[in-house]
């Protein structure tokens, strides 16, 4: 589809340049074909780099970009042939060549850029994003603390999620100020979270599109996510407790990254016996705290003596609350 792109786009840019230099010798028609398609191919770069995918939404907002372009172009290059310019022929077609170019593809990238604020795209292509079974889009959308996170990335390399990811820009502006901050800890996961930003864009299994959609008079990040959401309909994937239940209340669906995290945590039922390093006192006073290999905490009655060596231990019950999974356990005697 990309290819097919290139080559109409380079197409029309060379048939403009023939309609400029229709009365001119055939060596400068060629030599401005030759120019118009290298033009046009830098310039379709830069639309591939914006868009960063494309869809049938993108290529109808390119048709529109192009024929708003040709009109105008034209209006342009017709009043200036009318201003008494000391321009000869050819200059004359040399002006009108360029302006054609830069209106054409100036409109074409500025609706590429704007496409989801056409409300004209969406009457030709209805956004049902919901079922995946007809074929449509569907919109999943990145917080700060899941870019952070990092998980994200080996979640969406394996394939278990679909559609396109979308990371906000002003998302973005909140990674580089943290990576900006004085505090190092807090520049470290800043940086982290564009390195890990950086990878989804380069892989080509994730599809991500970076969106200018703003809403400059709500001020907190997490409410700009939410209204974004449900601008969308797209579905919120973070790992904020707070953000998360914001979400519920307004009715945009969660995918929480520690929800699924747990879901994916080994079953122990009471009565199993497990073996972990009892590393640290409870609060109770007999009580003593050992983590198993997915980061599980258990607590074990009457482990304070065997602090520091590895134990085998009875779990005598399991609770599951919103921070994760906890397994209560007693010495194996």
């Amino acid at each position: 589809m990309i290819i097919l792109l290139r080559v109409l786009f380079i197409l029309i840019s060379i048939g403009v340049s023939f309609l400029c230099y229709f009365d001119s010798a055939i060596y400068v028609k060629i030599i401005a074909a030759a120019a118009s398609a290298l033009i046009s191919f830098i310039l379709i770069i830069l639309i591939e780099y914006v868009s960063h995918t494309f869809s049938s939404r993108t290529i109808l907002a390119s048709v529109f970009g192009l024929l708003v372009g040709l009109i105008l172009g034209h209006l342009i290059a017709a009043g200036i042939s009318y201003l008494p310019l000391p321009f000869t022929e050819i200059q004359n077609s040399n002006v009108k060549a360029v302006i054609y170019h830069l209106i054409i593809f100036s409109m074409m990238i500025f609706f590429v850029i704007h496409q989801e604020e056409l409300s004209i795209i969406d009457k030709i292509i209805p956004e049902k994003k919901e079922k995946l079974s007809e074929g449509e889009i569907t919109y999943k959308i990145l917080d700060t603390s899941t870019i952070i996170d990092g998980r994200i990335f080996d979640i969406c390399d394996t394939g278990f999620i679909e559609g396109i990811l979308v990371v906000p820009n002003f998302v973005v502006n909140e990674l580089q100020m943290v990576a900006d901050s004085k505090d190092s800890i807090k520049r470290n996961r800043g940086r982290r979270g564009l390195d890990i930003l950086n990878k989804m864009q380069k892989d080509k299994v994730i599809m991500i599109k970076i969106t200018d959609k703003d809403y400059p008079d709500i001020p907190e990040v997490d409410d700009k996510l939410v209204k974004l959401a449900g601008d969308m309909d797209a579905k919120l994937i973070t790992n904020d407790f707070n953000l998360n239940k914001v979400a519920e209340v307004h009715g945009v669906p969660v995918l929480n990254i520690n929800d699924l995290s747990n879901a994916l945590k080994p079953i122990v039922l009471p009565g199993e016996k497990v073996t972990v390093a009892l590393v640290k006192e409870g609060k109770d006073q007999s009580q003593a705290i050992g983590y198993l290999d997915d980061g599980t905490m258990v607590v074990a009655e009457n482990g304070k003596k065997m602090l520091n060596k590895e134990v085998e231990l009875e779990v005598t019950s399991v609770l599951q609350t919103t921070a994760g999974r906890m397994i209560f356990a007693k010495l194996n005697k």
